[in-house]
């Protein structure tokens, strides 16, 4: 159920160029990883990941590590970055790097996590994130956007004067450390001020609903989304419930618990409740 909602995700994405990786072959034996093998090519048909090589490897025993490297290098190519455009970042882990009992001198910033998908960050420059910290109000859950300088970078354990798209970075601010623990920013984006997409609490979609419940081993057939209905949408790294006060066939319109930010185009993964877990149905794209 697993690979498959992996597979779901990838056609969502709109990934193209797959390798798939056959791991620990060293603990079965050869007619075991054949069959395997086998049942792989069987499993990946009619999907995005059809005609992808499977390399089977022992990362233990370095067994064929360098075909899957020479296979990266020609499958995988280099996407080209857009260093030109608005800088932007996808939150994906936001912490408090302050040990209890830190002295009030010696308090460092929040740091937030993600993947830059877009321009370019530096030490020293001023951001913006947003939805950012979710504040009630009148019983409604309103975003208030967060302004920062960033006060270090980091890739890797590398500490850097510039980050550009690729891999994951650390950016440190100036942040209060309480507002960034325990992941408190994920969902946001991280840009220049005035350069990020609208916030919304109601969206448009043109959606498309999968054959089959993905993630589930029954592999139940998807009924249409209902108005009333309460989804649970992703949007980039953001995680929000979604009423359908809307839908048409390939159509819904939904009002959203907590805000998000998203461009015209973004893509958003649907999921409906199933029994006691949230299992993925559909994708939408996000309408201006």
């Amino acid at each position: 159920p697993q690979t498959r909602e992996h597979l779901a995700a990838i056609d969502i994405v709109g990934l193209e160029n797959v390798i798939i990786v056959q791991n620990k072959i060293d603990i079965v034996t050869r007619e075991d990883a054949i069959r395997h093998y086998n049942d792989i090519q069987k499993f990946v048909e009619g999907s995005v990941a059809e005609d992808a090589p499977i390399i089977p490897v022992s990362a233990q025993h370095e067994v064929n590590t360098d075909l899957l490297l020479q296979a990266m290098e020609e499958y995988l190519k280099t996407p080209e970055r857009a260093a030109t455009k608005a800088s932007r970042m996808f939150i994906v882990r936001s912490f408090d790097v302050n040990v209890p009992g830190t002295p009030i001198e010696e308090l460092k910033g929040g740091v937030v996590g993600g993947s830059i998908i877009q321009g370019s960050f530096e030490a020293g420059e001023e951001v913006e994130i947003r939805p950012g910290l979710p504040v009630r109000e009148k019983n409604r859950v309103k975003m208030k956007e967060l302004f920062t300088e960033i006060t270090s970078l980091h890739s890797g354990n590398t500490t850097v004067k510039q980050a550009m798209p690729g891999g994951l970075v650390g950016v440190g601010t100036l942040l209060d450390p309480s507002l960034t623990k325990s992941d408190g920013l994920v969902g946001s984006l991280i840009g220049k001020p005035g350069t990020l997409p609208p916030v919304l609490g109601e969206i448009s979609l043109d959606i498309r609903l999968f054959e089959n419940v993905i993630g589930s081993k029954e592999m139940g057939k998807v009924a249409s989304v209902a108005k009333g209905e309460k989804l649970l949408l992703n949007v980039g790294t953001a995680k929000t419930m979604g009423t359908v006060t809307k839908v048409l066939k390939d159509y819904l319109e939904a009002s959203l618990t907590i805000p998000v930010c998203g461009d015209a185009g973004d893509r958003v993964a649907l999921s409906r409740r199933i029994g006691s877990r949230w299992r993925l149905i559909g994708v939408g794209t996000l309408k201006g």
